[in-house]
């Protein structure tokens, strides 16, 4: 068994490591676009259901979700000065807001099913 799990290697941990990469590197290097770290985690997040598909594992709605969601907010702060947008658009509480939406739906949709 414990020779079974070194040849498959935790997908999750593998992508929580690429996460922590990620960051640090967006932390070290302050030059970067806005928005690259949001494509990103992005990337890592759907790369991992990817990964998890094609190891006909089963994939994660959230982790799906939150890697568009992060995906599609990362462009917008990507093309920010080209759109010319009269107002600034607040990212990060976008992303938290869908990420607790997103966690209220599932929780209430699974209270449903079981009662």
């Amino acid at each position: 068994m414990e020779n079974t799990r070194k040849l498959n290697p935790d997908l999750g941990t593998i992508a929580w490591g690429a996460l922590f990469i990620l960051w640090g590197i967006t932390e070290m290097i302050p030059s970067l676009p806005e928005g690259t770290g949001a494509i990103g985690i992005g990337i890592v997040l759907i790369g991992l259901n990817l990964a998890r598909l094609w190891k006909r594992e089963p994939i994660g709605g959230f982790t799906t979700t939150f890697g568009i969601l992060a995906l599609l907010l990362g462009a917008l702060q990507l093309a920010r000065p080209y759109l010319h947008l009269s107002f600034e658009l607040p990212i990060f509480a976008i992303l938290l807001l869908a990420l607790g939406l997103i966690l209220l739906g599932s929780a209430l949709r699974g209270s449903k099913n079981n009662g």
